[in-house]
């Protein structure tokens, strides 16, 4: 292995410049038409000020480092103005950092032992290629190393002095090339013979390159000191230099890049210390490194705190629905609604192909929402799967809330094999659909003829649709006639997911065995509901509610809140079993 000269430099490193924050242009937006960062110049951004070195915290940052002397001028002005064009470049910041430059052997065990003092950056290895001095392992032999005092032959026998070969060692080495069967070891027959694997995808790391599309980082070893031939023969001309073998980057923290090697740490300075006195030609050289983060590098929040103006919430939540993300943005982001899709969209590619805005409430008939397309294709036609199960949806037509798994799973898990359940507001299927594989027998009902399409769709996707009758009616008059038949003594289980009106339906059940002799013993089935309040005691208030649409006092209820949909509205879940006096109650005229 070849070793390279301790370099100690009395002068410091130079230090990180801070660029300018790139959303103090947009401090007070005039226009409300959507805004893209082709309306940027690079002289408005290196121009801007840039005093937040006191406030910024440990780490990378778009409001660290320096900008790329050359980035992207203006882009073509026949952008279509009503999406969002975002130029890469100006998200590509330089950091001038220390590095340990040390043989590739002894770059782990160093990782190891100097962990606390190196970068530690996030999504960026503390070990980095040196660019150009990489070598084939079977040219190695040919170059040999004169530092051990080993000739540049072939080491594959050590037996070999000259052209002489001892026979013993001969033949133990050839008694390697077969295996415990004595047959010969065909490496490359056996390569053949087998089925090709598929190829690993590459990680996303830095590679020597301009910034192309998937890298996140470039580490690049900074020369300042020139080869005399170097102007004659090209930049890229390295002769003179004598190889050293393969070698890797140690990244140091970032704070010793402009500290003298005197004001390292004491862990550094002993490990040089130790190459110098236990080599005669040193192996470690300290040199100085420029790390370039590109665009894919920065997370969401980090990109989009940079373009959103200073004070604003970062949208940084959203629903996934299979390929699509569900932004439901404030009033306030409405002029960067096509950068933050933009950006979202980016992040979260190959998984997220669309990003849709809900522009107006929930449909009261058929549970549907008006979603607007801001990045990506325009198709919300989208599979999903949901505890193992796989639903077709269309959230032009249908309704599907995927933050609501959780509590469908919960209810789901006080089903029985016994069970009969009646869903009352199927939609596509996310609670007919699994509890099917559990009970015996599901009735799904709902309104909406496209979601009743897509639930039968979804059941013979999965293979349940014999145990699944679905109906297409409105709610009231499904409950009717499901206990006006023969099916009514056999349902055990009814649900009521539509929390926004569910209990104006409760007030169906009254009478539902009027007309059945009260002297048989029935099973009177147990309900769940869903709904919202916004009163102080949500608890009471939705218990109230169930009682005055059953018209009955004495209702043992279990309730628990769901979720917080909005400052103020809970969702509440609601379980009980019908009284005897309901469901035999007389109806009164009105109903």
């Amino acid at each position: 292995m070849g070793s390279t000269k301790l370099l100690l430099r009395p002068n410091p490193l130079p230090s990180v410049i801070f660029s300018p924050p790139i959303h103090s242009l947009f401090a007070k937006p005039k226009f409300i038409a959507p805004v893209t960062l082709s309306t940027f110049s690079t002289a408005a951004i290196s121009a801007a000020s840039g005093n937040h070195q006191s406030s910024l915290p440990y780490g990378p940052s778009l409001f660290k480092g320096k900008t790329p002397p050359t980035l992207k001028q203006q882009q073509d002005q026949q952008e279509n103005e009503t999406k969002a064009f975002i130029d890469e470049t100006h998200f590509t910041r330089i950091f001038d950092i220390a590095a340990l430059r040390v043989p590739a052997k002894d770059c782990y065990a160093l990782e190891s032992r100097l962990r606390g003092h190196l970068l530690n950056w996030p999504r960026v290895r503390n070990i980095a290629r040196v660019l150009g001095d990489e070598i084939e392992t079977q040219f190695v032999k040919l170059l040999g190393n004169n530092n051990d005092g080993s000739h540049g032959g072939n080491e594959d026998f050590s037996g070999v002095v000259g052209d002489e070969v001892n026979s013993v060692l001969f033949r133990e080495e050839l008694v390697k090339s077969f295996d415990a069967r004595g047959f010969v070891k065909f490496r490359n027959l056996a390569r053949i013979s087998r089925l090709r694997r598929k190829k690993r995808k590459e990680k996303k790391e830095g590679k020597e390159g301009n910034g192309r599309k998937g890298e996140l980082y470039v580490v690049e070893v900074v020369e300042e000191e020139r080869k005399e031939m170097s102007g004659l023969l090209g930049d890229e001309f390295r002769g003179g230099e004598k190889w050293r073998g393969s070698t890797r980057l140690l990244l140091l923290d970032e704070e010793l890049v402009d500290k003298n090697v005197e004001e390292f740490p004491e862990a550094i300075k002993v490990l040089l210390e130790q190459d110098t006195r236990e080599n005669t030609t040193p192996t470690l050289e300290l040199v100085k490194c420029r790390l370039t983060l590109f665009y894919d590098y920065w997370l969401m929040n980090e990109i989009l705190e940079a373009l959103l103006p200073k004070g604003m919430i970062i949208p940084s939540a959203f629903e996934t629905v299979g390929h699509i993300a569900h932004l439901n943005l404030r009033e306030e982001h409405q002029p960067f609604k096509y950068l933050i899709a933009k950006v979202v969209l980016d992040k979260n590619k190959p998984k997220i192909q669309t990003v849709v805005n809900k522009i107006d409430a929930i449909h009261i008939d058929y549970r549907t929402m008006q979603l607007e397309v801001l990045a990506g294709n325009n198709s919300l036609v989208t599979m999903l799967v949901e505890n193992g199960l796989r639903f077709n949806v269309d959230l032009a037509t249908v309704y599907w809330n995927s933050k609501l798994a959780t509590e469908r799973q919960r209810l789901l898990s006080g089903f029985n094999f016994k069970d009969v359940v009646c869903d009352v507001f199927a939609g596509v299927g996310p609670i007919s659909i699994p509890a099917a594989k559990i009970v015996k027998r599901v009735y799904a009902n709902d309104l909406n003829p496209y979601a009743v399409d897509y639930l039968e769709r979804n059941s013979v996707l999965n293979k349940l649709e014999k145990k699944i009758e679905v109906f297409n009616m409105d709610g009231r008059r499904f409950i009717d006639a499901m206990f006006a038949s023969q099916k009514a003594h056999k349902i055990t289980q009814v649900v009521m997911n539509l929390p926004n009106d569910a209990t104006e339906f409760l007030d169906a059940f009254r009478g539902i065995y009027r007309d059945r002799p009260e002297d048989v013993k029935f099973t009177f089935p147990k309900t769940h509901v869903y709904g919202f309040s916004k009163a102080r005691d949500p608890e009471f208030d939705f218990h109230e509610r169930i009682r005055i649409a059953l018209a009955e006092v004495a209702v043992n209820v279990e309730m628990r809140r769901v979720r917080l949909v909005a400052p103020g509205k809970w969702m509440l879940f609601a379980s009980f079993v019908l009284p005897e006096s309901v469901v035999f109650a007389r109806r009164s005229p009105n109903t």
